[in-house]
């Protein structure tokens, strides 16, 4: 118990230190509010979001609003961002509505959710020990604020904000990615809502082309946010290039896809039905084959 705590203690501390780093290094030749750095303020705001809706949720020991809270802290943090930055021109309103879009969908999604599931088992053993479950509402407040690294530097830099070409295409791929994401959750819920597919695994769709249609979609319109902001990025502002790569270490290396095909491969591993499905379908790039 203790050795787990002391993770848990050391994982906050991390999510602390980088969420500050990340905060100097976006904060350089941007925007201020009464001489403090907005992006720097942006990044604390959706740290103390977290840990604000951590208290009744840890008090009622449950994580049914998780979610649904840093969407709403992507929400928050963007719109007032924008209407503090009335200089972030056409390029800010862009990105500034690329997040919130996605984060209205996602955070939707996910609420009504979790509401009929009753709650997220990935925490059902962490609810009762506040420590642990203060990381993972803290590790929130680090994955918010690096998601949406690149779109609120860019609203907060005060220059690049003129349409361009590259506003364009980073729109499209994240409108691709949007679309795939969209329509890849569609496909699942109503899978699962047919009676005659109960206890079985989806293989049909989009999720007959790659396993995790869902975190493709996510990879890349987060690529697209970053695509959109880069002609607003000068020096240290460039960290936002680990946003995307931020999500695709997350989705592809830790709590993503390693934890759904741990699931999977518990529930279905001596499927041969299942084995053949993993063995012709890629994780995640389409028509690659499986290594």
């Amino acid at each position: 118990m203790q050795q787990t705590r002391g993770r848990s203690i050391a994982l906050i501390s991390a999510s602390i230190v980088l969420g500050a780093l990340l905060a100097l290094a976006g904060s350089q030749h941007g925007a201020t509010l009464g001489g403090f750095p907005l992006f720097a303020l942006a990044v604390l705001a959706a740290f103390v979001v977290q840990w604000l809706a951590f208290i009744p949720a840890a008090l009622g020991r449950t994580d049914r609003f998780f979610d649904a809270t840093g969407s709403l802290t992507y929400i928050m943090v963007t719109a007032t961002l924008l209407l503090l930055v009335p200089a972030a021109g056409p390029r800010g309103i862009v990105l500034g509505t690329m997040v919130i879009v996605w984060a209205l969908r996602l955070g939707s999604f996910l609420l009504l959710r979790n509401i009929r599931s009753g709650g997220d088992d990935r925490f059902a053993e962490i609810t009762g020990d506040p420590v642990r479950f203060l990381s993972v509402w803290s590790v929130q407040g680090l994955w918010v604020s690096l998601t949406a690294a690149a779109a609120w530097i860019a609203i907060t830099s005060g220059s690049g904000a003129e349409a361009d070409g590259l506003l364009w295409i980073g729109l499209g791929v994240w409108a691709v990615g949007f679309a795939i994401e969209v329509i890849a959750d569609l496909q699942k819920s109503r899978f699962k809502q047919d009676p005659t597919n109960d206890g079985q695994f989806i293989r049909t769709g989009l999720w007959s082309v790659v396993r995790h249609p869902n975190y493709l979609g996510e990879i890349l319109l987060w690529s697209g946010v970053l695509v959109a902001a880069a002609p607003a990025l000068r020096g240290w502002q460039w960290v936002a290039l680990l946003s995307p790569v931020f999500v695709v270490l997350l989705l592809t290396r830790v709590s993503g896809i390693p934890l759904l095909e741990a699931k999977a491969e518990k529930k279905w591993g001596e499927d041969p039905e299942y084995r053949a499905y993993v063995a012709r379908t890629p994780r995640l790039i389409p028509f690659t084959r499986r290594r």
